[in-house]
């Protein structure tokens, strides 16, 4: 009996790195047919295009990041800029949009709100937990975290969102990193309509 080769084809699988801008627009499309996907995603520098503009406009020449006289942005993924508030603070100079020749950074005179992102005090607040500390609100420039005496305990936070601009002074001072700095929900802390802070709650 004569054994006849035959030729076997076994498909290859090619794999390609997908850029950050693919990714974006991946989310999107996504997010729009349901399906959310739970990657966190980056703050970039203040005044910033939406992140598929960003994405598309960005050289990565580092030139904000050269720029931040605070030195809290930071080359991310695939080497686009992002902020780091565990290095400093904001101060909305505006050097780093001054910087940028593509333009993904934007400065608006109109609105010139320089990112939507607030400060959100949790659950691991050591004065919400009866350890006297206000490093947050010594540290925070417009005041927008206040503190409230209370009797027989350590005075508790109050953070206003209209007074905060997000700067980030607050997070890297915190000894518990129980500050984040972002947008979405408000925090146990926060101040606004419709909302109480610490000391109402605690009496509620």
């Amino acid at each position: 009996m004569t054994l006849i080769p035959v030729a076997v084809q076994i498909p290859v699988l090619i794999v390609r790195e997908i850029s950050p801008l693919e990714s974006a627009v991946l989310s999107r499309r996504s997010f729009l047919r349901g399906r959310i996907r739970t990657v966190a995603p980056v703050q970039r520098p203040p005044w910033a295009l939406d992140e598929v503009a960003f994405i598309e406009r960005c050289t990565r020449c580092d030139a904000c990041i050269q720029a931040c006289p605070t030195a809290i942005l930071v080359p991310a993924e695939g080497g686009y800029p992002t902020v780091d508030f565990s290095r400093g603070e904001c101060t909305f100079c505006g050097e780093c949009v001054s910087r940028c020749e593509p333009a993904a950074l934007r400065r608006d005179a109109l609105a010139d709100e320089a990112w939507p992102i607030r400060a959100r005090i949790g659950e691991t607040c050591l004065a919400a937990n009866g350890v006297e500390c206000r490093v947050c609100g010594e540290n925070c420039p417009t005041n927008a975290i206040r503190f409230r005496p209370r009797v027989g305990g350590a005075a508790l936070p109050a953070l206003s969102l209209a007074s905060c601009n997000g700067c980030g002074a607050c997070f890297a001072p915190c000894p518990v990193r129980a500050i984040e700095v972002k947008a979405g929900e408000l925090g146990i802390g926060t101040m606004e309509t419709g909302t109480q802070d610490m000391a109402t709650k605690e009496n509620t």
